[in-house]
């Protein structure tokens, strides 16, 4: 069996086994943005995971991963590195399910993420250097003790429990023509595209990344896991290396027709918009998704596109400063 049909199994096994609750993993609203698809010339919806429990995605497969977990495995409990959203995830899913919860992060993390971390009952640890050191931390603890080691986007769980998004789209929106997905680790497009190759496979699934982190647009084209050089982003939830043995790279390369990058001041504009047409304040991951729609607008015109809103875990500091970049704007492309 492929892994994408694999992973379509799961993720179906996950929905067939009430996989939704009131302290858990919320269906999300399909919007319609009827002033934004006047302005871009095509029917636009967005896919409100920045109105999801937690604020972002990332709930879908911690949730999925932990609930998988045998009982020996839930009492001692499980350890994750995160640049902030997964781990606000996984805390959640960790007390929703009774499961101990260990986060381990960069220095850098968003204030209101590690507050949100603390405030769920997991246990915060700051790790200097980047998401990388994050990881390669956690994982040596998990080596060391009897925690399991749950990766933010190298799982297959945690892949299949964010793929659930493809099927509460398709079922409000059963003819899309494309797909818009940012990419950091490559967890929540490889979810999302393995579902829709089977639920609606003539969907174009286009992937976004930041001018300033095209990690696994680099590895992709290199056909490998490489370094790859990264600049400060305002899209921080997709920043960061991969592990050398990510299954995310073979199921992007596989299953991602288009690739895009945009720029910094590309996602401030988007994340400006989704604020004066639609009252959300996202961060810069979502973001950078709806910025592709902007800036290749003339690839959409005529065609009924989903951009995912990934999450809204930004400070007010952080994203006043994104609204600085673009001086006065009116709410106009």
């Amino acid at each position: 069996m492929s892994l994408s049909k694999t992973l379509f199994s799961k993720t179906t096994m996950l929905l067939e086994n009430d996989f939704y609750s009131e302290k858990g993993v919320h269906k999300t609203p399909l919007l319609h943005a009827v002033e934004l698809s006047k302005l871009l010339g095509c029917q636009l919806y967005l896919k409100c995971e920045n109105l999801q429990n937690t604020g972002s995605f990332k709930i879908r497969g911690a949730t999925s991963a932990i609930s998988r977990l045998s009982p020996t495995q839930k009492m001692a409990g499980v350890v994750t590195a995160s640049s902030g959203n997964h781990g606000v995830g996984t805390a959640l899913a960790g007390q929703s399910l009774g499961v101990p919860v260990h986060i381990y992060v960069p220095e850098s993390v968003s204030a209101i993420k590690a507050d949100k971390i603390i405030a769920m009952g997991a246990s915060l640890h700051k790790v200097s250097g980047g998401t990388e050191n994050a990881e390669r931390k956690a994982q040596e603890v998990a080596a060391q003790s009897p925690l399991t080691y749950i990766s933010p986007y190298n799982h297959i769980d945690v892949i299949a429990g964010q793929g659930t998004i493809a099927h509460e789209i398709v079922d409000e929106l059963p003819q899309l023509d494309s797909l818009l997905v940012s990419v950091g680790g490559g967890g929540l497009i490889s979810g999302i595209a393995a579902n829709m190759r089977h639920l609606n496979p003539t969907t174009e699934i286009v992937g976004i990344w930041a001018e300033h982190s095209p990690v696994m647009l680099t590895c992709i084209k290199a056909g490998k896991i490489i370094q790859v050089p990264e600049l400060p982003t305002l899209s921080d939830g997709t920043a960061g290396g991969l592990d050398d043995d990510a299954i995310t790279l073979p199921l992007c390369q596989a299953l991602i027709n288009q690739t895009r990058l945009v720029s910094e001041m590309d996602i401030a504009n988007a994340m400006e918009l989704v604020k004066h047409h639609h009252g959300f304040t996202v961060e810069g991951a979502a973001g950078a998704a709806l910025a592709c729609a902007i800036k290749y607008s003339d690839s959409f015109v005529g065609k009924t596109i989903v951009v995912v809103l990934c999450g809204a875990n930004i400070t007010d500091k952080k994203f006043a400063a994104a609204m600085n970049m673009l001086g006065d704007n009116d709410g106009t492309i």
